[in-house]
């Protein structure tokens, strides 16, 4: 995360036009020390990649100037707390630090988990001999109780236009485009909804239905076929399936081969809520 500091001194020296390093040069490349603490080009390189987009379009010489000025700034007044920090301050540390390695490991695991192998084998495992999925195309309109959708349905058997009685009658969100609901599949509706729906054919009007959000006078306007996928399209899915897979099998197997000793000593539990503990 950039510091406020950061933004400023970016701000200040964008006028500035300052000759930008000519030397050859490594991640490890030493551009500044601050007492006996390096500060390496891969430090700057690093800090830069987290800039917000707007400030990394600067001239280079002045993003240059600007990074290594604020990591400077950083170190020095880090240094004044380096050996004495709080008891929250470097737990704190700890946590972040452990948090952080495991993030690299798992991200490592994620990767590797991802070949195109995988992701063929993935879509052809759900999509290959999928089925085309039914999708219906429905308005409604809702009410508070079923004599008010009672009618509704006379109403609408007598004549009435479906989209003028949902603006005039309908509680719902979608009163105001007369009801309609778009494009939906199974399993995207509550249970008694899309039972209902499910079984009509397209122009016809239900009787009334009754979910957790009211009673429902339903119309079914058309239906169709959404065809399998193509493995572009759901490419993406996929990856972050595969990733998120290996992420969970990986932290399974790794906290089963580890060696876990757990205190037998009882700690109030409310302990937890205590910040009085790291007061010193």
């Amino acid at each position: 995360m950039i510091s406020s500091s950061m933004k400023t001194l970016l701000a200040a020296t964008l006028s500035l036009g300052l000759a930008a390093p000519a030397m050859a040069a490594d991640a490890d490349t030493v551009v500044a020390t601050v007492g006996e603490q390096e500060i390496t080009l891969g430090h700057m390189i690093v800090m830069t990649s987290q800039l917000p987009k707007q400030y990394t379009q600067l001239p280079d010489d002045v993003l240059y100037k600007a990074v290594l000025d604020q990591l400077i700034r950083q170190t020095a007044a880090a240094q004044t707390v380096k050996d004495h920090l709080s008891t929250e301050a470097r737990i704190a540390l700890e946590n972040q630090r452990t948090s952080f390695l495991a993030g690299e490991a798992l991200n490592a695991i994620a990767e590797e988990a991802v070949s195109e192998e995988a992701i063929q084998k993935a879509y052809d495992a759900k999509y290959a001999s999928a089925e085309p999925q039914k999708e219906l195309n429905a308005s409604h309109i809702l009410v508070k109780t079923e004599d008010e959708a009672k009618a509704i349905v006379k109403k609408l058997a007598d004549g009435a236009d479906f989209a003028k009685l949902a603006q005039e009658s309908s509680t719902g969100p979608s009163a105001k485009s007369g009801g309609t609901l778009g494009w939906f599949s199974e399993g995207m509706m509550v249970k008694p909804f899309e039972e209902a729906v499910m079984g009509m054919t397209a122009g016809e009007v239900s009787e009334p239905v009754k979910t957790r959000f009211g009673w429902h006078v339903i119309k079914l306007n058309e239906t169709r076929e959404k065809p399998v996928p193509a493995l572009k399209e759901v490419r993406a899915e996929i990856v972050d399936t595969l990733k998120q897979e290996a992420v969970n099998q990986a932290i399974e197997k790794l906290t089963a081969q580890a060696e876990i000793t757990r205190s037998k000593e009882e700690i109030d539990p409310a302990l937890l809520r205590n910040m009085e503990l790291l007061k010193n």
